[in-house]
Parts: structure tokens; C-alpha cells; sequence
């Protein structure tokens, strides 16, 4: 499968009667019916780690951009209509701040090795701790609760599996913990 294509149902699964595998690109298979393929004897493959850092290249991108208020100081630069850029279109500083990981797996942890370069203070929650050599490679501070990350971080970026345990793990109450001036990164599924 490349792109969630082809759509797996019932239908296709019955024209294919010698069907073994399918092979979805990508780590995600929450958009196949595991249940519904195993009851035709077809096992499922995905490629973790493939694109692990290029995911995490794309946490940090989108901080940045987010942060530098990227997209809005593009379209005043290319607007006919811009005749000066107001005093405060860089936006926030990344360098320095604090970044709040949730899922410190490959991912994550590769986010963190390129935070530790703008010299942000890393705060990190995980089903379990990493060991301590791994904490201090890249300065992270392990928080054994959601919340106090939540309350502690400019940035937060979310980097975890899509489990029942994860799906709505941020909502309303979590989003309201957080710093009126934080920014929500969620490089997980739109689930999480």
C-alpha cells in the first residue's frame, strides 16, 4: 500500500484469494481493519523507523516555522500591499525555551537531539524513562506526569504511537494546563 491505496474491504479481500500480505508504507496502521484482514488469513507489515527522521526534521521544521511565524511573514514579504513589516513578525524565540516531548521513542528522542542545539531546556514523558546516559546525551529532564509537562512548556510535541491509551490524549483540559503562549506540535496521528 503506498498512500492508504488500495482502500482494503471485504470486496477486494474476496477477489484475492491468494492474498498473504499487505505491505503499508509508513508506520501507521490504523487505517486498516486489522481484524477484518486476519479473518481472511492476511498478515500486515509497515516500515518503522523508515522515516524517523525525517518526521523528526519535520517536528523541528514545524516549531520553527510556527515559532517564526514562517507562513504570515511569507505572504506580507511577497504581498504588493506590504509597506513595512511590523515590529514584532519574528515571533517567539525557540532558542532557550522549553520543549515538552511526549513519546521519547525514536522519534522523539531524535527531536530532542536537534532541540539541544538551539539550546532549549527539554523536558520529556514516557511510558518509561530512558536511561540516564541517554537523558543527559541531549540535557532532557524526565517527567513521570503529562501534567507537568503540560505546564512547563513553551512548545509541546507530541511524538507517540496511536494505542487506545494515546487516542484523545490531548483535549480541552490538557490544552488549558498548558501556557496561553505555548504551541502544540503534533507530529502523531491527528487522533492523538
Amino acid at each position: 500500500m503506498w498512500y492508504h491505496k488500495p482502500a482494503i474491504h471485504e470486496e477486494l479481500l474476496q477477489s484475492l484469494p491468494n492474498l498473504k500480505v499487505v505491505a503499508s508504507s509508513g508506520v501507521g496502521i490504523d487505517h486498516l481493519d486489522l481484524k477484518l484482514l486476519s479473518s481472511y488469513g492476511v498478515k500486515v507489515s509497515n516500515t518503522p523507523f523508515i522515516v524517523s527522521t525525517d518526521t523528526a526534521d519535520l517536528g523541528m521544521a514545524l516549531m520553527l516555522a510556527s515559532s517564526r511565524r514562517l507562513v504570515e511573514g511569507h505572504e506580507m514579504a511577497v504581498s504588493p500591499d506590504t509597506e513595512y513589516f511590523p515590529a514584532d513578525w519574528l515571533g517567539a524565540e525557540v532558542s532557550g525555551a522549553t520543549l515538552g516531548i511526549v513519546g521519547m521513542g525514536t522519534i522523539g528522542y531524535k527531536v530532542a537531539e536537534r532541540a539541544k542545539a538551539f539550546e532549549m531546556k527539554i523536558l520529556y514523558h514516557n511510558r518509561s524513562q530512558r536511561d540516564k546516559e541517554e537523558e543527559s546525551a541531549v540535557g532532557a529532564v524526565y517527567c513521570k506526569k503529562i501534567d507537568d509537562l503540560l505546564q512547563q512548556s513553551d512548545f509541546v510535541l507530541l511524538s507517540v504511537n496511536l494505542t487506545p491509551q494515546t487516542c484523545k490524549l490531548i483535549g480541552k483540559r490538557e490544552l488549558e494546563l498548558m501556557k496561553p503562549t505555548a504551541t502544540l506540535i503534533n507530529i502523531s496521528r491527528g487522533k492523538v
